[in-house]
């Protein structure tokens, strides 16, 4: 199908995974960024934190239709098919982070703060298969954004915006700094506006699939920020 995935699950994933990722990042920003004060915070706060870390990581794994429906919606473009191809290997890259972060989270609970850092010093420079991706996962946002503006589906303000996502850090339990907020910020500023564009287009949904995607949403919230 030439439309896959569709209009809503591209609106949505637009509109929502930025927010989710944004509301991820800003609950972490009153912790230290390196590891052990993420640890450390998880210890004083499990609650904050376990929300903060499931909303980036559920924005995260949501984003990738939104991501296609760039591609789709700006045919004839080899920047943007590389840039949407880069991106998405990065949101693979970064759900593979999100897993690890989780994990190590919850050594805190099973073996005390002091041998969760210990444990998690020990292994953190450990190689794996998605260690390749980190440049794809930086220059990606780049190349996309690059792309969407030649093709005019994004304006030269919200490609910009959209490339800030390249100053995102990258990896396992990564804190709150000052280019973290610019960057998910600038990815509210691209995609959100033109997610609501999107839903806009064509006929309204039937009358059930609102309440039905805002439950099936709030649950996916809800699930993000206990797991």
């Amino acid at each position: 199908m030439t439309d896959f995935p569709g209009r809503w699950a591209e609106g949505v994933s637009l509109t929502l995974a930025p927010v989710l990722m944004l509301a991820g990042v800003l609950l972490r920003i009153g912790y230290d960024g390196f590891f052990p004060a993420q640890l450390a915070a998880f210890a004083d706060a499990p609650a904050l934190m376990s929300a903060s870390y499931g909303c980036f990581a559920l924005g995260g794994a949501l984003l990738w239709p939104g991501v296609l429906g760039l591609v789709r919606r700006s045919p004839g473009s080899r920047l943007v098919l590389w840039g949407g191809a880069m991106v998405l290997s990065g949101l693979f890259a970064r759900a593979f982070h999100a897993g690890v972060s989780h994990l190590a989270l919850q050594l805190v609970d099973v073996q005390g703060l002091a041998a969760a850092q210990r444990a998690v010093a020990a292994a953190y420079g450990a190689f794996h298969v998605f260690q390749p991706f980190n440049v794809v996962v930086f220059a990606g946002w780049t190349v996309l954004a690059a792309g969407l503006w030649r093709t005019g589906t994004l304006g030269p303000v919200r490609s910009v915006a959209l490339g800030l996502m390249t100053a995102l850090p990258i990896g396992v339990l990564k804190g709150t700094g000052p280019m973290s907020v610019l960057a998910v910020g600038g990815l509210c500023v691209a995609l959100v506006p033109y997610g609501v564009r999107v839903l806009r287009e064509g006929p309204a949904p039937r009358w059930w699939a609102v309440p039905l995607a805002l439950a099936i949403g709030a649950g996916a919230v809800v699930l993000g920020t206990l797991g």
